[in-house]
């Protein structure tokens, strides 16, 4: 990646279509909750395995369809610990949202099983400087954007989106931090040169940490699931 694109507005690497985004609830904590919301069919459900989290998973994850992918997310965790709980949960994908290097990176990846995908989580607040990417576009196979807050994800509010004018990346992306049903016109209008892979949600629908409302996201699926950026 050439660091001097990274302050250039994102040149169209695709052709001009609708795109279609998918969708990932975080912070999954309930079992029954987690049947109820797996029954929405959202593309990925997200468990987070960090202790200081009020949505800490206790290695409770019931058997779900299996077009949904499950995510776990982990901060500053160890290798060990991270594919320990790849292999008790049969985890699709790992989620990493600390200060994780490229070299962790390249050594978790090595031990994963095969076709696990990593997800590196970056935060933004007003800017953001893209040229940090540069090192993980080998590694990584998708980045997600969150707000940077006090705590490493879950803050309830985004970030500016127009920061991502200048993602001189072709690695799609999720995109996070605080989105609720009040940002789908916004989403709907997101450059569709962008390579947004899905959104990911979590604080704005629960009734307490980890406790999804399940009415709430149910209307924001149907409403969701007719977005495209054209």
């Amino acid at each position: 990646m050439d660091k001097s694109d990274s302050n250039n507005t994102l040149k169209p690497k695709y052709p001009h279509r609708s795109v279609e985004i998918g969708l990932k609830i975080c912070g999954m904590k309930y079992e029954d909750n987690i049947r109820t919301i797996a029954g929405l069919q959202p593309d990925y459900l997200g468990f987070i395995f960090y202790e200081k989290s009020a949505r800490f998973n206790e290695d409770v994850i019931p058997e779900l369809p299996k077009n949904i992918k499950k995510i776990g997310v982990f901060v500053n965790a160890t290798i060990d610990y991270i594919i320990e709980k790849v292999n008790q949960h049969h985890l699709n994908g790992v989620q990493l949202h600390g200060d994780e290097s490229v070299e962790f990176c390249q050594n978790l990846k090595k031990e994963l099983p095969h076709k696990t995908i990593i997800i590196k989580v970056f935060s933004i607040k007003d800017e953001f400087d893209f040229s940090i990417l540069s090192p993980y576009e080998k590694i990584a196979d998708y980045y997600l954007f969150d707000t940077k807050g006090k705590l490493p994800g879950g803050n309830g509010y985004t970030f500016n989106w127009e920061v991502l004018k200048n993602y001189p990346s072709e690695k799609p992306f999720f995109l996070s931090g605080g989105i609720g049903t009040e940002h789908i016109e916004k989403i709907k209008h997101i450059n569709p040169n962008l390579p947004i892979h899905a959104i990911d949600v979590n604080s704005k629908f629960e009734v307490e940490p980890g406790l999804k409302n399940a009415a709430q996201l149910k209307d924001f699926i149907s409403r969701y699931k007719n977005v495209s950026r054209e």
